[in-house]
């Protein structure tokens, strides 16, 4: 597998730490070599929120990113911050309904789509971030599919497991998207 260096930000409340966690689980049960490192601001919902994630097959030497090979944004301020440091080649996947603006390169792959419209559409009300990692997985294959299903079950808190279900959904429908 290739070595991938995530970034995945937005505002707190969005689930992108959820995203990025079920991610580095994923990267854990294919004993991969992993880093997850959250940052948020200060508040409850409504901050600023990111994660760094990097999957790799050697030793990772600083969990931190600062040029990642993708990125995922679901505001407007994280794509203002992150979009220059996206390595040439690499992939964005946008929210296109929170972020209106196009992206500025042209020597990065980019992938726009209304996860927060779907969501609500197919009543997957808070599961845009799960619809933009479907996404995301479809054009990067970061993950093997069976390590996504073992992640979220170990992710998903076991008091909700009807929650596994509504979260592959909208994978599934993250990926259709963009095929």
């Amino acid at each position: 597998m290739a070595n991938h260096e995530i970034v995945i930000a937005g505002f707190g409340g969005q689930g992108l730490l959820f995203s990025g966690k079920v991610l580095a689980y994923a990267g854990l049960l294919e004993g991969r070599e992993l880093s997850w490192l959250p940052s948020y601001g200060p508040e409850m919902r409504g901050g600023t929120a990111n994660c760094n994630v990097i999957l790799s097959d050697t030793p990772i030497g600083s969990p931190i990113v600062e040029k990642p090979d993708v990125l995922m944004v679901m505001n407007t301020p994280s794509l203002d911050k992150f979009e220059d440091t996206v390595v040439p080649g690499g992939k964005i996947f946008i929210d296109s309904t929170m972020i209106t603006r196009k992206v500025n390169r042209t020597d990065v792959e980019v992938y726009y789509v209304p996860a927060t419209a779907m969501a609500l559409e197919k009543g997957l009300t808070g599961l845009a971030n799960m619809i933009l990692t479907g996404a995301l997985l479809e054009k990067t294959h970061c993950i093997k599919d069976e390590s996504l299903d073992a992640a979220l079950h170990k992710v998903v808190p076991a008091k909700k497991p009807e929650l596994f279900d509504t979260n592959m959904n909208a994978v599934v429908l993250g990926r259709e998207y963009v095929k």
